[in-house]
């Protein structure tokens, strides 16, 4: 099915069973993410919002509900871009496995984009306060645009769409300072190709041209959110990916238009001109604070004549951008050793916010006839790793050397954690980075995109056996207690609470005050024990705030631990030492997952807008058997 609007992309998922429509008045303002949430919990389908309190435009959600509901709606050219990323990556596959291929030219030219002379978005226009107010949390800045599709050019080739940047950054529309009817905020993080243009046109000291188009071939979403090889664009692949040439419509002073979007705010960012963005409710389960980013001047509004308004929310993981890692992780998973040679797999795990954990397994080929004992070669495939897109926003990388160990699957993460410990070696075997970026989302760092990185790495056979069960007959010290056992050799135990966290953003100070009380009360730890004792069976402590709570799910774990922790700050360990300025220890590692007070609040549902859905729910229809 080539779809070329949002309205064919529902129209489809009906006719497939994947889409239930609401015909109840929904107000956006907190009360539609709510059903959204519960619908994606509950695996529900898609859901057509028919009306939409305040917006005379209809609204859909959870259009990539499952991996399936997202196979389904690229039915018919998943395979083909699978090749044709294989292609790109390895050329010489062609004269290899010929019959593999034989259709990738017919693909090939799909790709390419094209300029066309009016298209569907631009049948009319209306006012930007007009759109549908989405507001997510309760203590988001106000209504956001969450699945838009941002097109920039070059301002050095503002005519070549080939050089065209298109990523989902995303988009306020109302709240804060900004001009209702005029202007909208643009929050785009580190590591996003929209920021080589920016900087350009800052350069040049003129406005960048850019566009956000929400809506038309569900292609255009999933391009916007991929890591692409290097010298494929998003429009290309999203060609590939919708089976059709993507028409852009020039417009004279702006940024191409996509033709078959649903929705296209044109305008333009001026040089040096921001105001405070946020806070937005976020992808790691927290809220993103209020910063500067640069501010849209907003030309035009233009939508179809049957726009439907399509939405997602986010929030602790799994949410629906869960579909969207794992639909990316299908089609690139297999090409990984092409990208970065000797690396087998790796993943971002979903459930600890994606970027603050990476798990990879590697191989170790140096010398092998000596059967190292210790990593070697893996260390070099870590940093090539670290250097390599979108993965270098890792903050902790964990990665093992698979050659002896095939059965080791990268998506089972407990076997995986339990591959490490038995075999890490946490004298040697821990490589801090201490000042350095991260992801602009996660403030567990020393201030906004700054903090620190390790890499964990294992080799060699297993040097130790790991407990399962509580220990027991010895003493903690003041404050300290509550074990629980996570995993094979995790352990997670309470820790004194830390000062009331703060609503502001960390600062240098800030963080260095925290990060100072936090580890005096860690000291208290690691004084009572030596490497000799019983606790050190345990090869990670997890300090948290909710030890009960951490060890009930290794997904809770996983969001606690690696979402409240900065790597330089939070890591510690029992007899640590520094030999040649390198940091390790002879007992456990001691990770401090508590919540500090620069860090940023978790996202808590409103208590009005429960009890409403609950009481959708109890009237019955289609919806009720998702909420």
């Amino acid at each position: 099915m080539k779809h070329r609007s949002t309205r064919d992309a529902v129209e489809d998922l009906r006719r497939g069973g994947f889409l239930i429509q609401c015909d109840d008045e929904v107000d956006p303002h907190l009360e539609m993410a709510e059903i959204q949430r519960r619908v994606y919990a509950s695996g529900g389908p898609a859901v057509l919002f028919t009306r939409v309190r305040g917006c005379r435009f209809p609204m859909a959600s959870n259009l990539f509900g499952s991996l399936e509901q997202a196979r389904y709606l690229f039915r018919d050219t998943l395979e083909s871009v699978r090749r044709l990323i294989e292609l790109k990556l390895d050329p010489q596959a062609l004269p290899r496995r010929p019959w593999r291929y034989k259709t990738t030219p017919l693909t090939a030219l799909q790709m390419l984009p094209r300029y066309r002379r009016r298209g569907p978005v631009m049948a009319e226009q209306c006012s930007l306060d007009a759109l549908p107010q989405l507001k997510c949390w309760p203590d988001d800045g106000g209504a956001f645009v969450t699945l838009p599709q941002v097109l920039s050019t070059d301002p050095a080739a503002p005519d070549q769409l080939m050089r065209a940047n298109l990523g989902m950054y995303r988009v306020q529309l109302s709240g804060n300072q900004y001009d209702a009817h005029s202007e909208v905020g643009l929050h785009y993080q580190i590591h996003r190709g929209i920021g080589v243009h920016h900087r350009e046109a800052l350069h040049r000291g003129q406005p960048l041209p850019v566009t956000v188009a929400v809506g038309g071939a569900p292609a255009m979403t999933l391009a916007a959110v991929m890591p692409l090889p290097e010298g494929l664009s998003e429009l290309t692949f999203a060609g590939a990916l919708a089976g059709r040439r993507i028409g852009m419509v020039r417009t004279p002073g702006t940024a191409p238009v996509y033709a078959d979007a649903d929705f296209a705010i044109v305008g333009e960012v001026h040089p040096e001109i921001t105001k405070p963005e946020g806070p937005f409710g976020d992808h790691l389960g927290y809220y993103s604070l209020e910063h500067p980013f640069p501010v849209m001047q907003v030309k035009r509004v233009y939508h179809r004549q049957d726009a439907i308004w399509p939405f997602t929310v986010v929030g602790r993981p799994p949410q629906e951008d869960t579909t969207f890692g794992d639909l990316i992780h299908e089609l690139t998973g297999p090409i990984i050793p092409s990208v970065i040679p000797g690396v087998k797999a790796v993943n971002a795990v979903d459930a600890a916010g994606v970027h603050p954990l990476l798990l990879a397994i590697g191989s170790e080929r140096y010398m092998p006839y000596l059967k190292a004992e210790q990593p070697q070669e893996i260390l070099t495939q870590a940093n090539a790793i670290l250097g390599n897109g979108q993965l270098s926003l890792a903050k902790y990388l964990m990665i093992v050397d698979g050659n002896g160990a095939p059965e080791l699957d990268i998506e089972n993460i407990e076997a995986f954690l339990t591959h490490l410990l038995e075999r890490i070696d946490f004298r040697r075997d821990l490589h801090f980075q201490t000042q350095t970026t991260i992801d602009t989302l996660d403030y567990s760092g020393s201030g906004f995109n700054r903090g620190s990185k390790v890499v964990m790495a294992a080799a060699g056979s297993p040097q130790r056996s790991l407990p399962t069960e509580l220990p027991t007959g010895f003493d903690w010290p003041d404050g300290f207690g509550d074990p629980h056992v996570v995993a094979p050799g995790i352990l997670a135990i309470r820790g004194p609470r830390l000062a009331k966290q703060s609503s502001g953003a960390a600062t240098d100070t800030t963080s260095a005050n925290d990060a100072g009380a936090a580890a005096a009360t860690i000291q208290q730890l690691l004084g009572h024990w030596d490497r000799s004792h019983p606790v050190n069976a345990f090869p990670w402590i997890t300090v948290c705030d909710d030890p009960a709570f951490a060890a009930r799910r290794l997904e809770n774990w996983l969001w606690v631990c690696f979402t409240r922790s900065s790597p330089a700050e939070d890591v510690y360990g029992i007899e640590a030492e520094t030999v040649a300025k390198h940091w390790g220890c002879h007992g456990s590692l001691v990770l401090d997952a508590r919540v500090k007070p620069h860090h940023a609040p978790p996202l808590v549902e409103d208590p009005e807008t429960v009890r409403r859905v609950d009481a959708l729910a109890a009237r019955g229809g289609p919806l009720a058997p998702y909420l």
